[in-house]
């Protein structure tokens, strides 16, 4: 059985996301939040969710990946006024605070986004999502509900 990661340090953590969703590869995953943390507004924080801490589906808690390699995806939260900026006025939970995910199902909430996602997919081999959210809502998620995750990049005060 999978250590919980509310057990795990952040270096476990990190070593779990590596082993899951890059194939063990540390440049990867390096490589991978680079480009995404170039294509952003200055100052927006990096936080990897869901699966990939956690190695359980929230829908049927299996395994990452138990339908084969590249099949489980990254859920990323960008955190910061300014990203959140780059999704449409429609495309929140709570206005301001919380957007709506931009995945495969909904390119179009954040057009400006999407292609350096979709070019983050190929890079990964696997489907990425991305949501904008505020520290607080992020802070309150962990604490309300018990949902970890790992800052990979902090926010910026420019955020």
């Amino acid at each position: 059985m999978p250590k919980d990661a509310h057990e795990m340090d952040e270096s476990e953590i990190r070593q779990r996301i590596i082993t899951l969703a890059f194939g063990g590869d540390e440049r990867l995953f390096i490589a991978f939040y680079r480009k995404l943390q170039q294509g952003l507004p200055a100052g927006t924080g990096i936080v990897l969710r869901g699966s990939v801490i956690t190695n359980k589906r929230h829908e049927d808690g299996t395994p990452f990946d138990s339908q084969g390699t590249g099949t489980s995806d990254l859920d990323v939260t960008l955190v910061g006024g300014k990203v959140m900026e780059m999704w449409d006025g429609g495309a929140y939970y709570i206005p301001g605070l919380h957007t709506k995910p931009l995945c495969d199902k909904d390119p179009d909430i954040a057009p400006n986004l999407n292609p350096l996602r979709e070019s983050l997919q190929k890079m990964v081999g696997r489907p990425v999502n991305m949501q904008a959210t505020s520290s607080l809502v992020l802070y309150g998620r962990d604490v309300l509900f018990g949902e970890s995750y790992y800052v990979v990049v902090p926010t910026g005060e420019d955020a």
